[in-house]
């Protein structure tokens, strides 16, 4: 399993808005810049998060974007299952795959199978709100205030 963009730059997207809820909704165009994302791909990517339910939508000139819940109902988990789709390691365990021949009589079968487990398990017991505490330094205040770097 490899995780594209579209799903890493999805998991910094809802970060970002988490981290700024307290200024309500969030302009694409802020997002964008504090994650150096170009606006069209971020664009993309909020449009399937947004048809997902996992933000809210404003029109207008405070318009902008916002987790629709807490931070801490949403797993990385549940973010890249939208975004990515199935999680499987391997095509014969993904849903919709008309499977193997060999399944039956697969001897390394168990350990995809358990390897696709223990990734979701992992990713399904971070939430945005365990990220977000994880990086807070004393005082409140974010590890990445001010800070803007490329990657991940």
């Amino acid at each position: 399993m490899k995780i594209s963009t579209k799903g890493r730059y999805a998991v910094r997207i809802l970060l970002d808005l988490a981290e700024n809820q307290k200024d309500g909704y969030i302009s694409l165009k802020s997002v964008a810049e504090r994650q150096d994302i170009s606006k069209g791909y971020l664009e993309q990517i909020i449009s399937v998060l947004r048809n997902s339910v996992v933000v809210s939508a404003n029109r207008g000139f405070q318009g902008g974007y916002r987790l629709a819940g807490a931070a801490s109902e949403y797993s990385v988990g549940d973010i890249l299952r939208l975004t990515e789709g199935a999680m499987a390691v391997v095509a014969c365990l993904e849903k919709g795959v008309g499977g193997c021949a060999r399944q039956p009589f697969c001897l390394t079968r168990p350990v995809w199978v358990g390897l696709t487990k223990a990734i979701a398990d992992y990713l399904d017991s971070i939430t945005l709100q365990n990220i977000l505490d994880a990086n807070r330094l004393p005082g409140g205040s974010s590890v990445r205030s001010g800070f803007k770097r490329k990657g991940c």
